[in-house]
């Protein structure tokens, strides 16, 4: 799978991930108006809701950029309404050509991972058939747990071309507490890089530079970026933290490889809610299928003159 990530981030010269992270409040009221008058102000409403704004959305912007990411919580507060909606996105997504990494941030001890793996990147065992649930080609997944919460998915990784990204140092502002303290000499974080890198090197596809064991590093930390770059030189890092948490595009240079690649970027509500911003508030309500496409061009445009 990440032949086909990188493939697909070289064929759209754009290293850039969207968020699809809808919550309530970023979407049109046209959208909520129709949908609540169509299943009422339910869960199935919101989902629907949901449902079309994503549509919209992926139909905006899949022509420029390689893949999506779909954030699990944002779908499950509306219950099963909204997990229908999660797999409709999903499967809308691969419709349209699009990598999908699901933000799941699952990790757990060894049966209960093997059971979110297969969950979600795997295929279940039901009687003679093996089904795919929710189908995403990549999963996000927390290591706090060890070997034993992450070396499940790996399994699967194997087994199905798919692959994951390891939770190394987050873009939020209070990651630190944990990550950031020594043990010896180094930080927690460069100990979890360390160990991404070793299982990716049992998880890389013959002749390929990049593993299908990744790494989250957040935007807002950039020099942990380089130290992570350094210690982690087959690995595709995942980069929240642009836009709306404070990354730029000359935060980004050292995340990157010396072959422009081995970083993807990620941006959810600076694109999926642009129209909010002043930037893009020409567009209005209605075009904020269009004000996403516009700021999916902008950012792509910032990485390229950051990274020369």
């Amino acid at each position: 799978m990440i032949r086909t990530l990188v493939r697909e981030i070289q064929k759209k010269q754009a290293p850039i991930v969207v968020g699809l992270d809808p919550m309530l409040d970023y979407i049109p009221s046209h959208l909520k108006k129709a949908a609540f008058a169509e299943a009422g102000e339910t869960l199935e409403g919101a989902a629907l809701a949901v449902w079309e704004y994503n549509k919209a959305l992926l139909d905006a912007v899949s022509e420029f950029v390689p893949a999506v990411k779909p954030q699990i919580a944002m779908y499950e507060q509306f219950g099963i309404p909204g997990l229908e909606a999660f797999k409709k996105t999903v499967d809308y997504a691969k419709e349209k050509g699009l990598v999908v990494i699901g933000d799941i941030k699952r990790g757990d001890i060894g049966s209960t991972s093997a059971a979110y793996a297969v969950g979600h990147i795997g295929r279940t065992q039901i009687g003679e058939s093996r089904i795919s649930a929710f189908g995403e080609d990549f999963v996000t997944v927390n290591p706090y747990l060890g070997s034993d919460g992450v070396l499940p998915f790996v399994k699967v990784c194997k087994e199905e071309n798919k692959g994951i990204f390891v939770l190394v140092k987050t873009s939020n502002p209070s990651s630190g507490e944990f990550q950031d303290q020594k043990i010896g000499e180094r930080t927690l974080y460069e100990l979890v890089g360390e160990k991404v890198a070793q299982w990716g090197e049992e998880c890389t596809p013959e002749g390929c530079a990049y593993s299908n064991v990744g790494a989250v590093v957040g935007a807002t930390y950039p020099e942990q970026g380089r130290i992570l770059r350094a210690l982690m030189p087959k690995t595709m890092i995942l980069v929240p933290g642009y836009g709306a948490q404070g990354g730029k595009g000359a935060d980004l240079v050292h995340f990157f490889n010396r072959d422009g690649l081995g970083a993807i970027i990620n941006s959810s509500r600076g694109i999926i809610a642009a129209y909010r911003q002043e930037k893009y508030a020409s567009y209005g309500e209605t075009g904020f299928a269009e004000a996403a496409r516009a700021a999916v061009l902008d950012m792509k445009q910032d990485i390229a003159q950051a990274l020369g």
